[in-house]
């Protein structure tokens, strides 16, 4: 009448077999667990009392990997800080720019020895008579000693109409009290860093000081060094910009620098100014079609072009530099790990002989290896930031353009510049390069037989 299930019994036992297992894994997992982490703490604490017991040794070899990351940290952030203090002087400048020299020239190397042509009022019109050109400032330069009631420094002069330094620099700001006066040949504008050098608490000239300039020249006739000097009146300081081609210049008028430089019309240098920035390229073509290789055109872009693949070239090799103090904080590593596995010979057999197995003392003497990783590594970057505030600041001199005085441009400092994720692989690569030296000290402690370890 009812149909028998045979199968129903075995069902049930099966099932509590299967349970009885399941328990017995968690069981057998919760232990292996509680025994890794009695092993793990084991390790932790002898790491750390073998690294105690030499203290001396140990704490020499963790300042070789302080020393390789501060030191990769302190150039990083000043190479960075340089590049940012760069684009910003280049970025102080109008867009719109162009910078003409006389002779085939580059922004580092200055005009050639011999001019291939003359800058004068005729080149001048036909620069302006160019389309897209807004307006050309010749220039003449030269060197002055000023003196302010006995205090002597010597300056560099750019002679030119003193309203137009607004078209370089349209955000120009000056100091209160001061004026532009072109068409005075007595007045004199001061940078930022003539007027408060860096360093002297009070500020070397003021708005409406006579100034007493001294231009020393050979005479071409006799040969001789001849001195021609002139009064000038403050009338204008400039405040901070940022560039030092403005922050520690002394401009005049035109007409006063020729007569002072004897340059007899020659200008030094112009900047043509284009109607914007969009025709930079079309008025460097124009130009360039004009004289060829006889002038030399530089713009702001390829100034800042320039020096930003030699900041990238000095950043690769201070970088390198740094590596290599780190990669010699990997030798001190190997050499104590090394002599520690010497020295603890007899320790390292009395712990295999009671059941240690090889794995238990590689990781040992793996942990010692992170150890000195982290501590080097955490302590080098917190050492990299301070030193490198400590070398901009303390040691290493302003930045040119930086004043002194109450306008004193702060702004024109060089700081360093710390990006997280540069620290962050910085820290990664001195801990990981530590692991990695305590490798080859760690798989020679493993394979040491119990026996002839303890004969020694």
């Amino acid at each position: 009448m009812f149909k028998k299930h045979p199968n129903k019994a075995s069902k049930l036992v099966t099932n509590s077999r299967k349970r009885d297992v399941i328990q017995t894994t968690q069981q057998s997992f919760n232990i292996n667990r509680q025994h890794n982490s009695k092993n793990f703490k084991q390790i932790f604490l002898l790491s750390f009392d073998a690294l105690n017991d030499r203290k001396a040794r140990s704490a020499l070899t963790i300042l070789m990997v302080i020393v390789g990351s501060a030191l990769m940290v302190a150039l990083n952030g000043m190479s960075a800080g340089q590049a940012t203090f760069l684009n910003k002087q280049l970025n102080s400048l109008a867009p719109n720019v162009i910078f003409v020299n006389s002779g085939q020239n580059g922004f580092r190397a200055g005009s050639s020895s011999t001019p291939t042509i003359d800058l004068n009022s005729e080149v001048v019109n036909r620069l302006k008579s160019l389309p897209y050109v807004q307006d050309v400032v010749p220039s003449y330069q030269g060197q002055l000693e000023l003196n302010a009631q006995g205090n002597i420094l010597n300056a560099q002069v750019l002679s030119m109409d003193p309203q137009k330094i607004y078209l370089i620099d349209p955000s120009l700001q000056l100091t209160e009290g001061s004026s532009i006066q072109s068409n005075n040949p007595s007045a004199m504008v001061l940078g930022d860093t003539i007027a408060n050098p860096p360093g002297k608490a009070t500020p070397f000239v003021t708005v409406g000081q006579t100034v007493k300039a001294t231009f020393s020249f050979v005479d071409s006739k006799t040969g001789k060094t001849e001195q021609q000097s002139k009064s000038f009146v403050v009338s204008a300081i400039m405040q901070p910009t940022g560039n030092n081609q403005i922050d520690n210049r002394v401009i005049i008028n035109e007409p006063t620098g020729n007569s002072l430089f004897h340059k007899a019309g020659r200008y030094d240098q112009m900047v043509v100014v284009a109607l914007s920035a969009d025709y930079v390229s079309t008025v460097q073509q124009e130009i360039t079609g004009l004289y060829g290789n006889n002038i030399g055109v530089i713009t702001p872009k390829a100034i800042l072009q320039t020096r930003q693949r030699f900041q990238s070239g000095n950043s690769a090799f201070t970088v390198a530099i740094a590596f290599i103090a780190l990669l010699v904080g990997a030798v001190g590593i190997i050499t104590t790990l090394y002599t520690s596995v010497t020295e603890r010979t007899k320790e390292i057999g009395t712990m295999k002989a009671i059941g240690a197995k090889s794995r238990f003392i590689l990781t040992l003497f793996l942990t010692e290896a992170l150890f000195i990783g982290l501590l080097g590594s955490t302590f080098g970057i917190l050492s990299g930031i301070g030193g490198a505030y400590v070398l901009t600041s303390g040691f290493a001199p302003n930045a040119p353009g930086q004043g002194g005085g109450a306008q004193g441009g702060g702004g024109s400092h060089v700081d360093p510049v710390f990006v997280p994720r540069d620290l962050f692989n910085v820290w990664i690569l001195s801990t990981f390069l530590s692991l990695g030296a305590g490798l080859f000290p760690a798989w020679k402690a493993s394979r040491l037989s119990p026996l002839e370890a303890l004969r020694r």
